[in-house]
């Protein structure tokens, strides 16, 4: 013990030492300082079943026929990515985010992803909604998959394969298909900060393999 306790100013001084001179990863970051974007479009029919149906989630009733909705505009870094932002702009309205919910299936939603990512955007909570508006309404989603009538298992790649060909501007690498559970998941697309499509970052590719991911029909 003596030994140990005479070692221990050296070793405190090196803590302390490490912890002044390496970043932190903290929540909380200054607002507007990223790089691109991220939007994530979610398979509404597998997040029902996952979580939604659970929820009582509107969209998941019989009849709401969803199929890829608008999960969230992220701001995102070469290398990581901000949340909960410090700004100074005043959050959106219970109305302005009950207009989001056509696109993205609740207001709740809405008002989470500019809580956790809209705030680290730099805009005005109306301006951000736009912003997903229109980047939403930048990429084609490919017509087969509102019309799929029964569950299908098939490669996670065709999916990716279904967006490229539908959007001609866009590039493999700028495009990533996640799953959860054997389902598909979601489409990732990154777009630059004036929603064009550019190659994402390496923490933000995460290409599902699966050879049988499996995609339930719209409700």
């Amino acid at each position: 013990m003596r030994a140990f306790a005479g070692a221990a100013p050296a070793i405190l001084t090196a803590i302390l030492i490490a912890c002044a001179t390496t970043p932190a990863t903290a929540e909380g970051e200054r607002a507007g300082d990223f790089d691109y974007y991220v939007m994530a479009l979610s398979w509404s029919p597998n997040w029902c079943a996952q979580e939604g149906d659970a929820r009582g989630a509107p969209e998941c009733r019989k009849g709401s026929n969803r199929a890829f909705t608008l999960h969230g505009l992220w701001p995102q870094n070469e290398q990581g990515w901000p949340s909960y932002c410090r700004t100074g702009e005043r959050d959106p309205s219970r109305r302005e985010s009950e207009a989001m919910a056509d696109i993205m299936g609740a207001s709740g939603l809405a008002w989470y992803q500019w809580k956790k990512h809209g705030r680290c955007a730099g805009l005005p909570a109306s301006s951000y909604y736009a912003t997903m508006r229109q980047a939403f309404a930048s990429i084609t989603i490919p017509p087969v998959f509102a019309a799929i009538d029964q569950r299908y298992s098939l490669p996670a790649s065709v999916v990716e394969d279904a967006f490229l060909e539908a959007n001609p501007g866009l590039q493999a690498d700028q495009i990533t298909i996640t799953c959860d559970d054997g389902l598909i998941q979601e489409v990732r697309l990154c777009l630059t900060k004036d929603l064009q499509p550019r190659r994402c970052g390496p923490d933000a590719i995460r290409d599902c393999r699966l050879k049988d991911a499996i995609l339930e029909p719209p409700r």
